[in-house]
């Protein structure tokens, strides 16, 4: 079973473009939200090839150091125990009924959405003869899966005639805690506390782990919303959620995202560059093309509006964004030749681009650019 691309380990890439992750940003990331929500357990949201990190690596090296994993489909679960990953693993997403065995023969934790999955999970770990695992899924206000906060008690009295199910935890997911505005966000968490106090009014055991601080949730609501597990997502590898979101827990951006000046011309005026003439210069200007285009998630939209590091000094990209390949403008006097690195995430000298600022340019969020890194482009793992 492969969804991760191979992992490469030193600098030796033949390929120019290539992605670099230092593994201890991530460590210090983890250390540093871990501090900020103790006492309440962390569980590290690896979904998504670790946002475009990959799994592997970042899964071997954090595992070691969090409560719990986070996944979103059941193959990335199994991918991470056939990896010999034994840390417990929540599968996020929805399930289909037909694959509620494996869930139980690989150990991994199942989110019970209805009553009707829920009751499937206990026939089936019957069958077994095993315990499933699960957290029961409310819907305090994102409408995507889970059983609706006002319908949550049938859930809830489900789960305690399940002989072959153990309820360790209960969750909900919310839709704007990356806002400036909280008040949804705040409705959302007096939801879920509605339906916790079911498990008080009738003097049972709430179950172990109760959890809905997202990214946006341990920046913004962390003393109200954390309870007894977070779930750092994006905030994990750096990058926060949004531009309105306080910043109140600093953490390092773990990924960047280089490549090389592969050829170098001068462009005559009025000769328009790249597919549909989309721009021209009015006098010869130097241009250099760069071997990473849409192919490597590198975003057709960006076309004419992202910028590059080259040399220290960051230069536009013109004409539209191929598939594998496209190009900068160094300008009239500009400096670039053959072999020089080329910055599209990170630092270089005193300038800085980072996944916000692609996001920006391509009209979308942090996310969609570091989940969208194909896996074509190597990944290389730093450790110092």
């Amino acid at each position: 079973m492969q969804i991760n691309q191979p992992t490469i380990t030193s600098s030796d890439s033949l390929r120019p473009t290539h992605v670099e992750v230092n593994l201890m940003h991530l460590c210090n990331n983890l250390k540093t939200i871990r501090a900020h929500v103790a006492p309440a357990k962390v569980m590290i949201v690896i979904k998504a090839n670790a946002y475009g990190h990959g799994m592997d690596a970042v899964a071997r090296h954090l595992a070691p150091h969090a409560d719990h994993l986070g996944v979103a489909v059941l193959e990335e679960g199994i991918l991470l125990r056939e990896m010999g990953i034994r840390t417990p693993i929540l599968v996020l997403g929805g399930i289909w009924e037909e694959q509620i065995p494996a869930f139980i023969q690989h150990d991994l934790t199942l989110t019970a959405s209805s009553v009707e999955r829920l009751q499937q999970i206990d026939r089936a770990a019957e069958t077994l003869k095993k315990k499933a695992i699960v957290h029961l899924k409310i819907d305090t206000g994102m409408e995507r899966i889970g059983v609706h906060y006002y319908s949550a008690q049938t859930l809830q009295e489900a789960a305690l005639a399940c002989k072959h199910v153990d309820v360790e935890g209960i969750y909900s997911h919310f839709a704007n805690s990356d806002a400036a505005d909280l008040s949804h966000a705040r409705l959302q968490l007096a939801r879920f506390n509605e339906v916790l106090s079911f498990y008080e009014k009738h003097s049972l055991p709430t179950p172990r782990l109760r959890h809905i601080a997202n990214s946006g949730g341990i920046l913004q609501l962390c003393d109200e919303a954390k309870f007894d597990m977070v779930r750092p997502g994006i905030l994990l590898y750096g990058v926060y959620p949004s531009d309105e979101v306080q910043r109140t827990v600093n953490v390092t951006p773990a990924l960047s995202w280089s490549s090389k000046v592969v050829y170098f011309k001068v462009t005559q005026p009025i000769h328009p560059v790249s597919y549909g003439s989309t721009w021209q210069s009015d006098v010869a200007t130097r241009v250099a093309t760069i071997p990473v285009g849409y192919g490597d998630g590198y975003f057709r939209a960006m076309s004419n509006k992202a910028q590059v590091i080259i040399r220290g000094v960051k230069v536009p990209q013109v004409g539209r964004i191929c598939m594998d390949q496209m190009v900068v403008n160094l300008g009239a006097d500009g400096t670039g030749y053959n072999g020089d690195e080329v910055v599209l995430i990170g630092q270089q000298g005193e300038q800085r681009i980072s996944a916000e600022d692609l996001a920006r340019w391509a009209g979308t969020i942090p996310y969609e650019i570091l989940t969208n890194i194909n896996t074509r482009v190597p990944r290389v793992y730093k450790t110092l």
